[in-house]
């Protein structure tokens, strides 16, 4: 009986691990992107999409920045220096 708490509670509550997990898992069993794998998971789970910052890991964050600049909802930023 505990094991089915806290399997039912470890399914219920995200951590951003698990959440980066699912959209991975998202992106790659149906061949989206990650924007819209994030905006389906929000509709599958009826989880409200502002929400899901605070679950968004670093390296998933870095993934739709990347996808962002691409589709240009973001600006194309170097950060590269020259030094003389």
């Amino acid at each position: 009986m505990k094991e089915q708490v806290i399997k039912a509670l470890d399914e219920k509550f995200l951590c951003s691990d698990k959440f980066a997990q699912k959209i991975e898992t998202l992106v790659k069993d149906h061949k989206i992107s990650y924007i819209d794998a994030i905006v389906q998971f929000c509709d599958d789970n009826s989880v409200e999409v502002e929400t899901i910052p605070k679950l968004i890991s670093k390296p998933l964050k870095e993934k739709l920045k990347c996808e962002a600049t691409k589709l240009n909802f973001l600006r194309k930023t170097s950060k590269a220096v020259l030094k003389f």
